[in-house]
């Protein structure tokens, strides 16, 4: 593709497109003509890349430098998770607040349906407060939001033959899990600590859990994942050989 596609499909303008050649955070495309450069598609993610560790976590050139050289060394499914973390953990979401006021702001932010939007609310998995008469949506709300259109992009959606219904049973599971798992906690300290104290534990219970199941979730899904993918090429290996 040419160097007017690239920067209409990652974003990025031509010059800064240059200076990441230049810096070495890029290599130089192929040359069809004397100044026809041939850029394929694996320069888009690696743009992206950069542009959200730059964005994202106001990152210098150099220290950008050695994570690129790392992640050349890692697997390719390594390298799409980390795209996706790039994007979606930024530190700077913890200082700046992220709500968003409206139901037509929600959907233009996350670029959800909005029959997508009615069914994730009917199912609680988003769950709008009511602020001055007017809907508010929380920051976890706007990301699962751009997380699920994310989903339906990369074909895990209902027009594939994926069954949302799955989304519903693991935020039933969740919303039953939260409830009976600090609760009992809560209740139980409420007169030993003093108020301050208990709200500071429950924030810090709330990340340490949180962050526990998302890596958790991680663990399980990924080893899932290899070993259906390893029956699968011992089964077509055994197909071929018969």
């Amino acid at each position: 593709m040419k160097i007017s596609e690239l920067v209409k499909r990652t974003g990025v303008p031509k010059e800064t497109i240059h200076y990441y050649i230049r810096e070495g955070l890029l290599r130089k495309p192929r040359k069809n003509g004397k100044n026809v450069a041939n850029y394929t598609e694996n320069y888009i993610d690696q743009i992206r890349l950069i542009k959200g560790l730059r964005d994202n976590y106001y990152l210098p050139i150099s220290v950008i430098k050695k994570i690129l050289r790392r992640i050349k060394k890692q697997s390719r499914t390594r390298q799409s998770a980390l795209q996706i973390l790039s994007e979606y953990f930024r530190p700077i979401d913890q200082f700046v607040t992220k709500e968003i006021t409206g139901r037509e702001a929600f959907l233009e932010a996350t670029g959800m349906g909005p029959k997508w939007l009615d069914k994730m609310e009917e199912w609680g998995i988003l769950r709008a407060e009511r602020e001055n008469g007017r809907l508010t949506y929380s920051i976890e709300d706007v990301i699962i939001g751009k997380l699920l259109v994310d989903m339906d992009k990369i074909g895990f959606g209902p027009k594939d033959g994926y069954d949302p219904i799955v989304l519903k049973q693991i935020s039933d599971f969740f919303t039953k899990f939260v409830s009976e798992g600090s609760r009992e906690y809560y209740q139980e300290n409420m007169e030993r600590l003093s108020s301050d104290d208990l709200l500071e534990k429950g924030a810090r219970y709330t990340e340490i859990v949180g962050l526990f199941l998302y890596y958790l979730y991680r663990k399980l899904a990924r080893e899932d994942f290899l070993s259906f993918y390893k029956s699968i090429g011992k089964t077509e290996k055994k197909m071929t050989s018969d």
